[in-house]
């Protein structure tokens, strides 16, 4: 007789509108398992501040939350209590199993069995990009994971082949589970608010999603739209990127100005599923110009909007584009960008959006906790 899946879900991580696709992607995953008719009780670790905006889950019998007493906000003082103090509240409300859709856990089991997810190993290949501290925090969880956590899961074959190529553990540690995309295409703001907003007109504008970090390359977009401009080529010279904030916001903006782009170029910040839904539908193409990525969803998601999308072949990118959006070869070099740009090719019928199914992808981890756990 098969036992009920009874885990605690980490998500002291989860800092709401500030850590980009992570968050999408575990709440896509958590509304799959509200839809699965299979028997589970999950118990949301959560913060004190990111408690509120988790708390409709509970409204399903199979969830419950546990509050620790920690801040996501306030990031050092959330990892030591996770370190020293997480398996001890575990214990106290009787849970020996939880999963963590991230990288990082405590130092040490404590009679917890663990369940992690690798996003990617970004910091491993761009160091500069990161604070010392960071860097030698995602090293020492990375090898946690690999030498303490029972399983990892990874969110693409590239990551999983990374993973394994830096750390030679047994390939059956590790299971590639795509993450899942949920666009609902009814959940659009209307054209004209958009056009009030940021004065664009429909397909006379390009559109990105993106972190504001050096590796996502958009400093590249900002001199395409300025070649554009200069040359007086015929293609839209406007440019659209939402993301929340990072460390290159202030090199964006003095980049934007000092090349005068005000008006070309709008950073515009957060913003919500319907607006985004929007600007992806009617924008003339969805560029991604990111030289790593350990998945990257939202050129699919512009995709699953009949969007051409023109991106990099870089890391995992062609790998879940399933080779049909438009790459450049040279992520930097201004020139193939607009090149390709002037001749996209769409081949969005020929993709297969079933292997990003909510409920497909969402039994696969169903499966993959059920047998690690032993349910």
């Amino acid at each position: 007789m098969a036992v009920t899946l009874e885990i605690a879900v980490d998500l002291l991580w989860l800092r709401p509108k500030q850590v980009g696709g992570t968050e999408f992607y575990i709440r896509n995953l958590l509304d799959g398992f509200l839809q699965l008719e299979e028997d589970f009780h999950f118990t949301l670790l959560v913060s004190r501040d990111n408690k509120a905006s988790l708390a409709h889950y509970a409204e399903d019998e199979r969830i419950s939350l546990l509050e620790a007493d920690v801040e996501s906000a306030n990031i050092a003082g959330r990892i030591l209590w996770q370190f020293f103090c997480q398996n001890r509240l575990l214990r106290r409300h009787k849970i020996r199993q939880c999963f963590i859709p991230v990288y990082c856990r405590p130092l040490l089991n404590g009679g917890i069995t663990y369940v992690n997810v690798i996003h990617d190993l970004q910091a491993a290949h761009y160091p500069e990009y990161h604070p010392f501290h960071e860097v030698a925090y995602s090293r020492l969880c990375w090898w946690l994971d690999v030498h303490f956590s029972r399983h990892i899961v990874a969110i693409s074959d590239w990551v999983r082949q990374d993973i394994l190529s830096r750390y030679h553990m047994k390939p059956d540690k590790i299971t590639t589970i795509y993450n899942p995309i949920m666009i609902d295409p009814e959940e659009v703001v209307a054209f004209p608010e958009l056009n009030a907003k940021y004065h664009i007109a429909d397909k006379e504008y390009y559109y990105t999603v993106s972190q504001l970090i050096p590796h996502k390359n958009l400093d590249t977009l900002i001199e395409v739209i300025r070649q554009i401009k200069e040359q007086d080529i015929d293609l839209p010279c406007r440019l659209l990127i939402s993301g929340v904030n990072g460390e290159s916001r202030k090199k964006l903006e003095m980049q934007i100005a000092r090349q005068g782009l005000e008006q070309e170029v709008t950073l515009t910040g957060f913003v919500d599923s319907a607006e985004r839904n929007a600007l992806y539908q009617h924008c003339r193409a969805f560029l991604f110009p990111s030289v790593f990525e350990g998945f990257g969803m939202p050129p699919i998601e512009a995709m699953l909007f009949g969007t051409v999308v023109i991106t990099t072949d870089r890391t995992c990118i062609p790998e879940v584009t399933q080779g049909k959006a438009n790459y450049v070869k040279d992520p930097y070099d201004v020139q193939e960008w607009i090149k390709v740009m002037q001749d996209p090719v769409n081949r969005i019928a020929e993709m297969d959006f079933t292997v990003y199914d909510q409920q497909r992808l969402t039994r696969q981890y169903y499966k993959v906790l059920t047998k690690m756990f032993g349910c």
